[in-house]
């Protein structure tokens, strides 16, 4: 007997996509037979790179996972989720407070699809402290991002606070 795929969307903004986002997404496709990063846009954050940027970086950083694609997310989590065939938006918490608010915004989620489950994951020890923000902040002050992020996502970024395209 053959079952459906299960099919798993992790969505974030990923600006820029870190290791510790590739973490989450790998760990992902190990429970899931297909994984869709989806890539939001949120007009209330002020983003380092376009959301085409953002989508180009991750399909980069996700080539060698088979499985995985990377899509732009336009609209409400889960009407993408369902729309995609999703059963599950799976999120990564590094702290209490990513708990609390991603708590709220799955049973919000629960109520508009109540077929898709939100599934939390811990972040790995060794990326626990990664926020792209954080890194954001050392790129633009001078630092050394190397170890959080993939070869072709450092040269994005440190052209990117460069001044460079």
């Amino acid at each position: 007997m053959s079952r459906e795929p299960l099919i798993a969307v992790v969505p974030g903004s990923y600006d820029p996509i870190t290791r510790g986002h590739l973490d989450i997404i790998r760990r992902a496709r190990s429970v899931a037979d297909q994984v869709i990063v989806a890539v939001g846009d949120n007009t209330t954050k002020n983003y380092l790179f376009t959301q085409d940027e953002r989508v180009q970086l991750a399909r980069l950083s996700v080539a060698d996972l088979p499985g995985v694609s990377v899509e732009p997310l336009t609209h409400l989590l889960v009407d993408f989720a369902a729309g995609h065939g999703a059963a599950m938006i799976v999120k990564g918490l590094r702290f209490a407070g990513d708990f609390d608010y991603e708590l709220q915004m799955a049973h919000l989620n629960t109520h508009l699809q109540p077929a898709i489950e939100t599934v939390f994951l811990p972040a790995g020890r060794e990326f626990g402290t990664i926020s792209s923000s954080l890194l954001r902040t050392i790129a633009h002050n001078g630092g050394d991002i190397a170890e959080f992020v993939t070869p072709e996502v450092l040269r994005a970024v440190t052209a990117r606070v460069a001044g460079r395209p």
